[in-house]
């Protein structure tokens, strides 16, 4: 029970850290509101691998997961579209803002050259690598379709990488709340429906940087794959894919409630957090050691906690002209995430997990699809 305690109480910190400064739903009057926004419609038809169309399906999953959310009175779900018609990418963002909107989802279907599968939810970012920043360049390119694009753009070229580096600075602030949503989504999709996990990424996609408040764009799966296509384009996919938005959505609202709620916050010491972290159930990957790369910089800090606000377990390794720094070092599983948790909750929102064996770095989707295999 007292492992019990402990994560609580960290979960509950890290959760009151995250929202405490929100400026969304402090009104308790104010209805919980969520903006829907289907991807493309009308002459804009997505992507149509293997003959099924991404604006379809996208509208479908939406409607489907605004009637689930529909159903609780304090909450008001607002649509950027109900039917097949085209809705510029600027006044999707625009309707979420005039309606003061606490959470803008906006739900697409993914495409590659490649037999490439999986669900993938994105929050506004530098792009990560180049498949990040291809994807968000091909949902972007569609303010080629609207009229006075230049104008609405302020000259914005999606084909230009440097027009990225600006997108992060007006949602740095829900950056947090964003990610909170994006994993519990991914989380939904990959334990209840067995869909192959691509992860939460960062990328520069326009829709995201018109709305000012928390924001995701969810790729539900690839229609250029043949049996991930035919499940999205049924009527059961389109469902359960909904199922799962909609509850990660509530699980979220839930999460929100609790750190914003007006009792008084538990008292949690360091010695606390390091024994939560330390107890955690254990998934332990034989030979291999996961970390939680912080930062990578030309400059080489000294590994103390006064430079890492306030983090113990620093390690530096230096890749290229770069130094890497990392934090803890296990091969269990459930305590690096754990640890990453706590990374982003002392400011590290863009930390992420690596994986090493023998000293050397691998993909840690390689390592977690050998385990499981």
């Amino acid at each position: 029970m007292k492992t019990k305690r402990l994560t609580f109480f960290l979960l509950f910190s890290i959760l009151c850290s995250i929202f405490a400064f929100s400026p969304h739903n402090n009104n308790t009057n104010k209805p919980f509101v969520i903006v829907l926004d289907a991807g493309h419609g009308g002459h804009d038809t997505g992507n149509t691998g293997n003959g099924y169309r991404e604006k379809d399906i996208a509208l479908n999953i939406v409607l489907e997961v605004g009637k689930i959310l529909e159903q609780d009175p304090n909450v008001k779900v607002i649509y950027t579209r109900k039917d097949d018609r085209f809705i510029e990418l600027f006044e999707r963002g625009a309707i979420a803002n005039r309606a003061d909107a606490d959470l803008f989802v906006s739900v697409h279907c993914n495409a590659h050259k490649s037999a490439a599968y999986g669900t993938e939810t994105f929050v506004l970012g530098l792009h990560a690598n180049e498949r990040n920043l291809e994807v968000a360049k091909k949902e972007n390119e569609v303010i080629f379709l609207e009229d006075n694009y230049e104008e609405n753009y302020a000259g914005y070229d999606p084909n230009n990488p440097a027009s990225f580096i600006g997108l992060t600075l007006m949602q740095e602030e829900y950056l947090n709340q964003s990610i909170m949503l994006a994993g519990l989504v991914q989380n939904n999709f990959t334990n209840r429906l067995n869909r192959k996990d691509r992860s939460v990424k960062q990328a520069g996609f326009i829709v995201l940087h018109q709305s000012y408040m928390p924001s995701v764009l969810i790729e539900t799966g690839f229609l250029t794959n043949k049996t991930e296509g035919a499940y999205l384009n049924s009527k059961k996919g389109q469902k359960e894919m909904a199922v799962a938005i909609a509850d990660a959505i509530k699980t979220y609202r839930q999460n929100l409630s609790l750190a914003t709620s007006e009792t008084q916050n538990p008292v949690i010491t360091q010695e606390e957090i390091d024994e939560a972290i330390e107890t955690t159930e254990e998934k332990v990957y034989e030979g291999v050691i996961f970390k939680v790369q912080l930062a990578a910089s030309s400059k080489k800090l000294e590994t103390k906690p006064y430079n890492f606000k306030g983090l113990k377990e620093i390690t530096r390794d230096k890749e290229d002209s770069l130094y890497k720094y990392y934090y803890g070092e296990t091969s269990n599983y459930n305590k690096i995430q754990l640890m990453k948790t706590y990374a982003r909750e002392k400011g590290y929102p863009s930390c992420f997990i690596v994986a090493f064996r023998a000293g050397q770095k691998v993909k840690l989707s390689e390592v977690l699809k050998d385990e499981d295999q």
